[in-house]
Formats: structure tokens, C-alpha cells, sequence
């Protein structure tokens, strides 16, 4: 039978709808249990060890649809994380101890833990991790709470040795191959970044910890030679490092998947954990990473300074203002970065920052264009972020408005007046330090056209 060539292409696509194609890529989409039997194949996990983590992820997956509510979606939120990423083939050899210790937490705590609040943290007898809740996501390791907590052995003294010794001993093994090193990864998404993701903040903490603390426990010989393969990610650019060339030198992303986003306070003690590292161990690599960032910071220090106050971060427009518990932070880290450095840049910033927690928010009436019976901007002006109380009155007209916590610059509010006339405006303002401030100025209403 010869059929016309509209006949053919009709006859083609009745067969292709009875046929779908299918697409190759979706089909071999990488399991969990795929991945791990390559890396079998590989030689890079024990056979043992498949059978085990093998075993952990069918019970996760199996738990999941026993579980109801929160714990249903917590627990489950970790299982499709672990799918995420080893669809992405981002379930390697060296990410298989941190992915599978965190399932075996998250499957254990699901069963029966308490429900958990906002960024709430948890610890496990026999181990000093810190986890940390982040909802939707179960509860992850957190590392910069985890090395916090290890500088803290180290400078409580030799009470906590023991203590100390078996944290190191836990973080170690949990470093994961990137960026020609290792890094302490999280394993979540977050703020878009899919993970896994690295933090400048984080690790340049990690290492000055797990440094202070090997060097203490005459340790060197085993621990140094993996925590100074942490330098990696600051040698290499996002998103497998944190390096970003900038004003002569180098800035440290605190989120390896975020490139444009500075966060200054991360940066800042990044600089103090590779300073510390560098002197502790005189290793020359590490030296210059501190130099290159500390080029930059110099630079980037001033510009975090608002003269009333301090930015969190610089993202394109974006300035946003610190809160007080980062504000303090980040004069904190400064002055540790003074006492290494001494730099002006460091020193007087840290100096200005703590006079702004005691210095009145400074207000100011601008001139406004309103019109009784219209719509219109009621501007004025602060200088540093604060809650904000506005009180119009005039000789027919009192209104009162609370506008909750108000950036610095140049803002208004829209007010439609009744009257025409002269109203005396009054701003009250209470930083987020207690300082209060107020000011008071007039505007003119004209007349209805």
C-alpha cells in the first residue's frame, strides 16, 4: 500500500502517540542505590559499607510512610535531598560518610525526638556534632556551630580535652573531596543554593579550630596534613570554592552558591581563621590566602560602614542594614582582626561600630508635595535602622502611625490629607541598641484644585 506523504506524516503521528519516545536521560536518571553499587564497582566503598548504608536508606524511605505530619515531612525532606543529589551525581566516595551519618540522625530522631523549633539545635549522646533543625530539611550538621564549640574546648582548658580530642576525631573523617581539597560541606538546600555548599565563614573557623585544637593534643601529625586541604575552596572561584578576585586581592563567599552576595561578617572572620592557621602551622599557602583577602577587605570594611551603623551585606542594590546580634558580631570579629593586624581599616571600624550601639538615631522632616484630598508621599529621613513612630497634627486632623522597623535613608509613607493648612510632623525612633531620637519639622497642604 502507498500512501500520500500527508497520509504518511498522519499515520506517523497516530503511531508516535500510541509509542511515546522516551526520553534516555530521564530513565537513567542516577538512584541512591545506583550510585552507591558504582562506587563498589569503583573500589571506593566497601562492600560492607553498601550494605549498610543501603539498608539505612530503604528503612528512611520505608519510616517515611509510617510517619504523619511534621516528622513525615522532615524525614522525608532529607530522603529527597539525598535523591536530589545523587541524581546530580554529586554522591561521591568522600560525601558518603557526612550523607549517611546524616540520614541515620534524621531517621533516628524522626521516629521519636521532640518537634523542633526554628533553627533549634540537637546533639546525640556519644557524639559533640552540633546539628541544627532547618525545616523542611530535617536536622543537619552544623558546622560553624560545630566549631564554635571546638574553640570553646580549646579555651576552657584541659577539662575539656577529652572532649576536644573526640570532636576533632569526629570532624575529620567527614570532610569531603572539592575544590583539589577537602571541605566540611552542608548537605541541604539553602537560600537557592542547591547542595552540596561550602561557607568561607564556616570553614575558616574550622580550620583555626581543629588547628588550636591538634596542636594542643600533639596531634599535628595526623590531623594537620587533612585540615590544610581545607584551603582549597579558598583558592578556587565558585561554586566549588569561595574565591572571588576583588579591589587587588580576594573576597571569601560565606555561600559558595551565592557569588554576588557579600556578607561582610563572614568574610571578616574567614580572614581570622586563616590568620590563626597560617601562624599556628607557618604554612605559606595559608599565609597568602590571608594576605590576598586581607588586601580586599581593607578596601571592603569602609564600605560596610554606614556612618550611623553597619550593612549585613552588598548585593547589587541591595544594602540591608545589620541586626543588633550581627552588628555586634561583626565588631567582634574586627577587633580580633585588629589585634592580628592592626590595621586602621580594622581598628577604627570596630571603634565606630561599638560608639553607633550608644549613639541616637538621628531623624529629619523632608519637604513633601501633598494636596488636601490626594494621595501623596509623606517623606522623610533617617540614618540608621530603627522602629519608627510618625505623628501628624494639624488644626482639623491628629493621626498617629506606627511604621515597625525602618531602614536608614530617605523613606515616606503615603497619607491622603483631608485639610489644607500647616502640620507639624514628629518622628520618634528607638534603634535596635534602645538609643531612642526624635525630630520634628512641618510640611504645607495646599489647597483642593
Amino acid at each position: 500500500m502507498r500512501l500520500r506523504r500527508s497520509s504518511c506524516c498522519a499515520f506517523i503521528t497516530i503511531v508516535c502517540s500510541l509509542f511515546p519516545v522516551v526520553d534516555a536521560s530521564a530513565a537513567s536518571k542516577p538512584t541512591v542505590a545506583g550510585e552507591l553499587k558504582d562506587l563498589v564497582a569503583a573500589g571506593t566503598l566497601a562492600p560492607e559499607d553498601y550494605e549498610a548504608h543501603r539498608a539505612t536508606y530503604s528503612d528512611a524511605k520505608a519510616t517515611v510512610k509510617k510517619l504523619v505530619g511534621t516528622r513525615r515531612a522532615e524525614l522525608n525532606g532529607v530522603v529527597s535531598d539525598l535523591d536530589d543529589m545523587a541524581g546530580r551525581r554529586q554522591l561521591t566516595a568522600s560525601r558518603v560518610p557526612s550523607l549517611f551519618l546524616t540520614l541515620e540522625r534524621n531517621l533516628q530522631y524522626w521516629k521519636t525526638g521532640p518537634l523542633l523549633g526554628y533553627n533549634q539545635r540537637v546533639s546525640f549522646p556519644g557524639s559533640e556534632l552540633v546539628f541544627q533543625h532547618y525545616a523542611g530539611h530535617g536536622i543537619q550538621i552544623q558546622w560553624l556551630a560545630t566549631f564554635g564549640k571546638l574553640n570553646g574546648f580549646w579555651t576552657g582548658g584541659k577539662r575539656y580535652d577529652t572532649r576536644a580530642g573526640n570532636l576533632l576525631g569526629e570532624a575529620l573523617p567527614l570532610a569531603a573531596g572539592r575544590a583539589g581539597g577537602l571541605a566540611w560541606e552542608y548537605l541541604f538546600p539553602f537560600d537557592g543554593q542547591k547542595p552540596p555548599w561550602v561557607s568561607s565563614l564556616a570553614q575558616g573557623t574550622g580550620l583555626q579550630a581543629m588547628a588550636r585544637v591538634a596542636y594542643k593534643l600533639n596531634r599535628q601529625a595526623d590531623a594537620i596534613p587533612i585540615v590544610g586541604r581545607g584551603l582549597g575552596i579558598f583558592r578556587t572561584a565558585p561554586p566549588a570554592g569561595v574565591r572571588v578576585e576583588a579591589d587587588g586581592g580576594a573576597h571569601y563567599l560565606q555561600y559558595s552558591g551565592l557569588p554576588k552576595l557579600q556578607i561582610i561578617n563572614g568574610f571578616v572572620q574567614s580572614l581570622v581563621g586563616l590568620f590563626d592557621y597560617a601562624q599556628l602551622t607557618g604554612d605559606t599557602t595559608a599565609q597568602t590566602l590571608f594576605q590576598q583577602g586581607d588586601a580586599a577587605a581593607r578596601k571592603e570594611v569602609p564600605r560596610f560602614d554606614t556612618g550611623a551603623w553597619s550593612l549585613y551585606s552588598r548585593s547589587g542594590s541591595s544594602r540591608p542594614e545589620s541586626d543588633l546580634g550581627y552588628h555586634q558580631l561583626l565588631r567582634d570579629f574586627l577587633n580580633s582582626l585588629c589585634k592580628r593586624t592592626q590595621a586602621d581599616a580594622y581598628c577604627s571600624t570596630a571603634s565606630r561600630f561599638t560608639a553607633y550601639l550608644k549613639t541616637a538615631p538621628a531623624l529629619q522632616v523632608l519637604d513633601s508635595d501633598l494636596r488636601a484630598g490626594k494621595t501623596g508621599k509623606l517623606r522623610f529621613k533617617l540614618d540608621k535602622i530603627a522602629r519608627v513612630t510618625l505623628k501628624i497634627a494639624g488644626d482639623k486632623e491628629q493621626i498617629v502611625r506606627g511604621l515597625g522597623t525602618v531602614g536608614h535613608g530617605a523613606r515616606w509613607i503615603e497619607w491622603k490629607p483631608k485639610h489644607s493648612g500647616t502640620y507639624t510632623v514628629t518622628l520618634s525612633a528607638t534603634d535596635l541598641a534602645g538609643n531612642p531620637g526624635t525630630a520634628s519639622g512641618s510640611v504645607e497642604v495646599k489647597r483642593k484644585k
